[in-house]
């Protein structure tokens, strides 16, 4: 986790070398969050939905919208510890629609790379390469996050919006999903190459955003770099009004599946 301020100094990670676990998370949200923040978490914060006009085709509890999704995955994982979901993607008619390890993948998965969302679909269309959240398989899924994020979403409680399921408020702090190269290419990096890996690297891409450089030398991980770009790209994609009115978003789209931030 990082967190960078309005001006241009760097951004900083928040208890550098704490593993955080998701309730951590969530404490932090709620207890220690700076006023008027625009949190971006590295999630799906849905599923598909439009392409089948439900969320999972043939089974009764299919919920209609995304604050119905995360209700159901917590409730359905209630016995889960630190927010995991095991007990949902068990489920015999929620198995069904994912990709999982050991070669299992259900019969309403759909082949291929799965189904995707329309803020995926926009995403391929500018050159990313974006994995369905119903693929919970491989290094780059992020399937699995995407539904331990959603327990942690519901358990918000309303507390903190998340748009484009909630309205932009007009002030305080909001909830984003983002894409982490989104913020890489923003910062002068290729699609392919969005990995960053070393402090000259890092401070490079901060500079391309108006950012002052860390300043420290050597390897740096992918995970924390990721996370220092990403803040110091949202303090200056913030304020970019096309950002919060993608061309695909319908208000259909934003209950449902909800978007990513910067994908246009």
């Amino acid at each position: 986790m990082a967190l960078c301020g309005s001006g241009d100094e760097a951004p900083v990670l928040l208890r550098p070398g704490e593993r955080w676990s998701r309730g951590e998370v969530l404490d932090w949200l709620l207890a220690e969050l700076p006023e008027d923040t625009l949190v971006g978490f590295d999630m799906g914060i849905s599923l598909a939905h439009a392409d089948a006009g439900a969320f999972f085709p043939g089974w009764a509890a299919s919920p209609e919208d995304a604050r119905s999704l995360w209700a159901l995955v917590d409730r359905l994982c209630a016995e889960d510890a630190h927010l995991a979901v095991s007990s949902f993607v068990d489920h015999p008619d929620a198995a069904r629609h994912f990709r999982r390890h050991g070669g299992r993948e259900g019969a309403a998965f759909g082949g291929g790379r799965g189904r995707f969302r329309v803020t995926e679909r926009a995403q391929e269309a500018m050159g990313w390469r974006p994995y369905s959240n119903f693929n919970l398989v491989g290094a780059a899924q992020v399937g699995k996050s995407s539904l331990t994020g959603m327990r942690l979403l519901h358990q918000l409680e309303g507390r903190l919006p998340v748009w484009p399921v909630d309205p932009l408020p007009a002030g305080g702090s909001v909830v984003v999903e983002i894409y982490t190269t989104i913020a890489a290419m923003a910062a002068g990096r290729r699609a392919g190459r969005s990995k960053m890996r070393d402090h000259a690297e890092l401070d490079a891409a901060l500079a391309w955003l108006g950012s002052q450089p860390l300043g420290a030398t050597g390897v740096i991980s992918d995970h924390a770099s990721d996370a220092l770009v990403t803040a110091a790209w949202l303090r200056t994609a913030a304020h970019l009004p096309p950002l919060w009115q993608p061309v695909g978003l319908t208000p259909q789209i934003a209950r449902t599946e909800g978007w990513t931030f910067g994908a246009t």
